[in-house]
């Protein structure tokens, strides 16, 4: 079955109002002004649209063993044809509100052959969509990786009423997030899988906003030890043994594994963006200790949803060799998703899923596009000259620049620098 054909059936299923204009949220910006690992890389990026069931999968809300089903938006190095089509990205903003995004990929286009490239799994926060980071899987599929970004059920705008029940999905995301992610890794294993041949499913990276954060640390080791307090105020039990039976539901690790963990060897690196949970410390210090995976934090220093101070408790308890932690200062929670559509401008609830007061989105974006690409160059593909973008002064200011025309951090242009600052300790892959 040929990869426009599976997406064919998946558009047809979702009926998107084609009465809309596609937005284009990326106005053409000077190179010179922008992080120099930030430019779109030498390969043509297609995209496509899949389905993959997760059969017999436990269902906290209901009780039950259910089938998980995930829509995937897959990026990946393609040849593109004279029919190919610029993709278009369809959803609703949090109040449900449609919309539809240009992008630069190419619908099913034809992937390269002969060829394997690395597998980075996107996940999105509560709430959110597969979509929230096209930029971001666009880039680093035009640089030789193969972008699987996920809808995670019960977590995603189209399914959750912000307004009427806001946190009915909340309990599904606890339980799913780090198996979701461990799922896409093992699917794209299975012999017949979509884009079999282009996958190096034995490196992999995965890269998650908040929520999504909150599942990548525990995916690469970060195992979870939720405090009864934690439990009861998360989930309204007040009752010792519902929240004893949540503690042994909740307390797993790296993709649900409850004993003799075992991280999978795949995991190469890992991004958590604004990862929730460390302000509640649902995670064992003891596991975070343990961690070997490679990992990058991306924080706002202002951040009134995962908490700053909470984030720099994962990063100076992560014993990776190898760990990093890049702050925006100024910013809030907002330092992932894509620019605001015009829609989500119509209320104040749409447009705080994107806005920063203190920061353009599209720099944050294109600065999280040079580090992602820096990250995972540097310690899935082992291009060492890239390893240097990761080790940075604690400021701009602070490092040696090589012309007038350059920071003190290498790749990025002077003048365009501020707000930033770099925690880091760098084992050399």
């Amino acid at each position: 079955m040929t990869l426009a054909f599976l997406s064919g059936l998946l558009f047809a299923a979702m009926t998107p109002n084609t009465d809309l204009a596609a937005e284009q949220l990326y106005p053409i910006r000077p190179a010179a002004l922008q992080p120099s690992l930030s430019q779109p890389g030498p390969y043509a990026v297609g995209v496509t649209t899949i389905q993959a069931v997760h059969p017999h999968q436990w269902e906290p809300a209901s009780q039950q063993y259910e089938d998980r089903t995930l829509l995937l938006e897959v990026w990946y190095p393609a040849t593109v044809a004279t029919t190919s089509a610029l993709a278009i990205y369809d959803n609703v903003t949090k109040s449900g509100l449609p919309f539809r995004l240009q992008g630069h990929a190419w619908r099913d286009a034809d992937a390269l052959q002969e060829q394997r490239f690395p597998l980075v799994v996107l996940s999105h926060g509560y709430t959110g969509y597969r979509t929230l980071m096209f930029y971001l899987g666009e880039h680093l599929a035009s640089h030789g990786y193969v972008v699987a970004a996920l809808d995670h059920p019960h977590s995603t705008n189209a399914e959750i009423d912000a307004l009427q029940a806001p946190f009915q999905g909340f309990l599904n995301t606890l339980y799913h997030r780090s198996r979701d992610q461990q799922f896409v890794l093992e699917h794209f294993r299975q012999p017949q899988s979509p884009l079999q041949n282009l996958i190096d499913t034995n490196s992999a990276a995965v890269v998650g906003y908040s929520m999504g954060g909150y599942g990548a640390i525990n995916t690469v080791g970060g195992c979870f030890d939720f405090p009864a307090a934690s439990i009861q105020a998360l989930t309204d039990s007040s009752d010792p043994e519902q929240t004893a039976a949540l503690q042994q539901l909740l307390n797993s690790c790296a993709g649900g594994q409850m004993t003799d963990i075992q991280v999978d060897p795949a995991w190469r690196a890992a991004i958590a963006i604004a990862p929730w949970g460390g302000q509640h410390r649902l995670f064992s210090a003891s596991a975070l200790q343990q961690v070997q995976v490679p990992i990058m934090y991306w924080a706002g220093d202002q951040d009134d949803v995962s908490d700053y101070a909470g984030m720099q408790w994962l990063y100076d308890q992560s014993g990776s060799p190898s760990k990093y932690l890049l702050t925006y200062h100024h910013a809030r929670h907002n330092i992932a998703p894509h620019p605001a559509p015009a829609v989500a401008r119509q209320n104040a609830m749409d447009f705080a899923h994107y806005h920063e007061p203190s920061w353009s989105i599209a720099s944050i974006n294109a600065i999280n596009q040079h580090f992602a690409l820096a990250m995972l160059d540097c310690h899935l593909k082992q291009i060492q000259h890239h390893c240097t973008y990761l080790q940075l002064s604690p400021t701009p200011t602070a490092g040696q620049a090589t012309s007038p025309e350059q920071s003190g951090w290498p790749g990025f242009p002077a003048r365009f620098d501020t707000g930033l600052s770099w925690q880091f300790q760098h084992k050399t892959p």
